[in-house]
């Protein structure tokens, strides 16, 4: 991974909020944003600028299934992320 990307991956991850929904993807491997919206005391609206971040930077995938988006992790990013900060 180089330099570039790695600092957009830290920048998404840069928020609490963002680092939850991380977290809570990697625990369940995927949601839709009304799960999440119930996991965060944020309003619907604002977890989906941060699923939107996220998903900007790579690191979450959200697959349209009907009228809700599915979320998970791109789990090869997410290793290649790993990767990189163990270098550090």
């Amino acid at each position: 991974m180089d330099l570039e990307k790695f600092s957009r991956l830290c920048k998404a991850l840069g928020h609490p909020a963002r680092v939850q929904i991380v977290a809570h993807l990697n625990e369940i491997d995927q949601c839709v944003c009304g799960d999440i919206v119930g996991l965060l005391p944020l309003a619907q609206s604002t977890v989906s600028q941060h699923l939107k971040i996220l998903k900007d930077s790579g690191l979450v995938k959200g697959e349209v299934e009907g009228p809700c988006t599915c979320y998970c992790l791109d789990r090869n990013i997410l290793e290649k992320f790993k990767q990189q900060a163990n270098k550090l």
